[in-house]
């Protein structure tokens, strides 16, 4: 079977700085994996090149998905075919609604005119299930929003553009608990009712006590250096990201 997404020694570079070095990963249908590391080790990277941003240079290496050529495809079209970011800092787009931008966004996969009526009808019903404010609908897109709002809004986007791969990018950076374990509510409800694959970047366990992983994998030097199940994290958590290269240092003595 194809795996939804498959990377292969990809080696990606910054500026002058190599970044990613022959690194490779694969992600299952439905398959919810884990990228770990201390902060700095390119974790973020992952998620910039797999959504197409220019700042980043694809020295060498292949990414598929669905069996197609994902670095080949514009970032519209990357959108299209179910990519999904939910970012660490989104952006904020004076003037431009919620509302406005979704509609054009179902509008350019479609080649259709979107239903006015059937179109509020939706959002509506999701802002109400995910405990998202009806207000966000005309706001502007994160515009004024705090940290948690603009959580909130991302995941707004999130249902009604219904992707099939989702990056989290430290998702639980600057989230209180509470905020942080609803937005996890609302991930797990989508990832079951879509069977999504999702792809959590983070240097903390924290969110998999809401959304637990089958794979762990740890980011060291560019590459995957460890991989487990979510046992790793436990020994991340307790230990730090230099227990295991401690542990093999004395085994290796």
């Amino acid at each position: 079977m194809i795996p939804m997404l498959k990377i292969e020694n990809l080696t990606v570079q910054v500026l002058d700085k190599v970044i990613l070095k022959n690194f490779s990963m694969t992600i299952e249908d439905g398959e919810i994996v884990a990228l770990m590391g201390p902060n700095g080790t390119g974790k973020s990277t992952i998620c910039k090149v797999l959504m197409g941003d220019p700042t980043y240079t694809i020295q060498s290496g292949s990414v598929t998905y669905n069996g197609e050529d994902l670095l080949a495809m514009s970032i519209e079209d990357r959108s299209r075919k179910g990519l999904f970011l939910l970012n660490q800092n989104p952006l904020e787009i004076e003037g431009v609604s919620n509302a406005e931008m979704l509609r054009a966004a179902l509008e350019a996969r479609t080649n259709e005119p979107m239903n006015f009526f059937e179109f509020n009808k939706k959002i509506t019903k999701i802002c109400k299930e995910q405990n998202i404010p009806t207000s966000f609908i005309h706001r502007g897109i994160n515009e004024g929003m705090s940290g948690g709002e603009k959580k909130k809004n991302e995941m707004l986007h999130l249902f009604i553009l219904e992707p099939n791969l989702i990056l989290l990018d430290e998702l639980d950076s600057g989230l209180d608990v509470d905020a942080l374990k609803e937005l996890a509510e609302g991930l797990n409800t989508y990832i079951h009712e879509k069977h999504a694959s999702l792809l959590i970047v983070t240097h903390h366990s924290a969110i998999f006590k809401y959304i637990m992983p089958k794979r762990v994998c740890v980011l060291k030097d560019g590459q995957i250096a460890k991989t487990g199940d979510y046992h790793l994290a436990e020994e991340i958590l307790e230990h730090g990201f230099r227990y295991n290269e401690v542990s093999e240092k004395q085994n290796d003595e």
